[in-house]
């Protein structure tokens, strides 16, 4: 197997990249890493059941980009696709177009497949691997839940609550209403029913989350009480006050205009905030959390362990 791998997490709100190079001992050295801002669905209503023209244009730019960056380094490609391409009604069109254009095929995996991938890139980036934890991954479609126990996971679920799907089906225009909020809380109430029955009487040792929403409110809890700044978010942690702080800060204003002037906000994601920060407050409240730490590798980093892992069995990585 080539030891240079390149992964990349074609999600609903983002296109992730991030080449590594396999070392002798199993670990692997981070090489180079992109992100770009690409939400596919949009154009659809509230269900993210079809992926436009447009979208398949811009989605073929980034990941011909990516490809060349990939060449430039000589890594194997191996590109994941999440909610929005799985529920994509023309999904099969969506993915003859792109390994038309750029050669590269795209492997749409189902939910609890993405959560295992998700754990393999937490269990990488933090010391859980003696631990019970919960693994909880925010994304732009769906949400993915993991309880493991000495690094084996038990739990794998997918929940279809995700911080641009939310905002589509609550927030269509991004304007906040008392009305939509309460319509929401009470909507990711009743879709986390099923996990919630799954982990509660579990012993959880340490919560771990990943991905857009909880990297976000991160970001914000560090810049609203002034906690140091280092290299890498990863291991960084924020607990429930702090997140019921931001919570009441970001949902007090009604436009996006007046989100992207806080501290810590990402452009891009002034829009979709509130309904991830109303999945992540849900989630706080129904598991009883006290604190999160974040973990800095998720999807795509689980792809290029699983590649490892498909490849290399003999090589222990996780």
């Amino acid at each position: 197997m080539n030891n240079r791998i390149a992964a990349i997490d074609i999600g609903t709100n983002s296109f992730h990249l991030v080449i590594i190079e396999l070392q002798p001992d199993g670990k692997f050295k981070l090489l180079d890493k992109q992100r770009e801002v690409m939400r596919l669905g949009i154009s659809s209503g509230e269900n993210l059941n079809k992926i436009s023209a447009n979208e398949t244009k811009k989605a073929i730019e980034i990941l011909n980009a990516y490809k060349k960056l990939a060449e430039h380094y000589g890594a194997v490609i191996r590109a994941v696709a999440t909610s929005a391409v799985r529920e994509a009604y023309n999904k099969d069109k969506f993915i003859l177009t792109v390994k038309e254009k750029t050669g590269i095929d795209i492997e749409v995996v189902d939910g609890r497949t993405e959560a295992k991938m998700i754990f393999y890139g937490m269990s990488q980036a933090l010391d859980i691997k003696n631990k019970k934890v919960l693994c909880i991954d925010i994304g732009g479609g769906s949400s993915e839940f993991i309880y493991a126990d000495n690094n084996i996971p038990i739990v794998t679920e997918s929940v279809k609550i995700g911080a641009v799907r939310l905002s589509k089906k609550f927030f269509p225009d991004f304007i906040l209403t008392d009305e939509a909020i309460k319509a929401c809380h009470s909507y990711v109430v009743a879709q986390l029913s099923y996990v919630r029955s799954q982990v509660e009487n579990k012993d959880i040792e340490q919560v771990v989350g990943a991905s857009g929403t909880i990297v976000a409110a991160g970001i914000l809890v560090q810049e609203k009480f002034k906690k140091p700044k280092a290299k890498s978010l990863n291991e960084l942690f924020f607990n429930d006050e702090e997140l019921n702080e931001v919570y009441d800060e970001i949902l007090s204003k009604k436009f996006p205009s007046e989100r992207k002037k806080i501290l810590g906000m990402e452009e891009k994601r002034a829009d979709i905030i509130p309904a991830g920060l109303i999945i992540l407050k849900t989630i706080f409240d129904l598991f009883s959390i006290k604190n999160i730490t974040i973990s800095e590798y998720a999807l795509r980093e689980g792809i290029v362990i699983d590649t490892i892992k498909n490849f290399k069995s003999n090589i222990s990585v996780v």
